[in-house]
């Protein structure tokens, strides 16, 4: 079969919807990096094993989703999410002025691009791991 696996996309991109409420404030921002790299993982075992074709899509396809999930709780919880994100704060410095008033709408802005950004990412470890990973015999 040769089509986008709808249905996996969305439940791998179910830890996107996690972090985006576990990094509000529980999970600091210097730990999360090494949650992603397990998630990537995590994701690109579960592609490789169950797609047979378009890995670098569907892994593409599941941070996309994740940066919805990721947007939607950072914006709607942001008065607890920057304080215990300085990065973010930063970042935002360095944003023009009127989006720098605009903290929420500044994520909305940005949380496609970097959805895009970490897709081409996951997308490639996909690619990567369907070169890898053995999949179950035809029956």
């Amino acid at each position: 079969m040769n089509t986008i696996n709808w249905k996996l996309i969305f439940q791998l991109s179910l830890f996107g919807l996690v972090m985006a409420v576990a990094t509000i404030s529980l999970i600091p921002q210097n730990v999360e990096p090494f949650f992603w790299v397990a998630i990537i993982i995590v994701c690109a075992y579960i592609v490789a094993k169950n797609v047979s074709s378009k890995y670098f899509l569907h892994g593409f396809l599941i941070s996309i989703v994740n940066s919805v999930w990721i947007t939607i709780a950072h914006v709607l919880f942001a008065s607890t999410y920057l304080p215990n994100h300085p990065q973010m704060e930063q970042m935002n410095g360095n944003l023009p002025l009127i989006m720098q008033q605009h903290e929420r709408s500044s994520m909305i802005i940005l949380g496609l691009p970097f959805g895009a950004i970490f897709g081409v990412v996951l997308g490639l470890v996909c690619l990567i791991a369907s070169k890898i990973v053995k999949k179950p015999a035809s029956q």
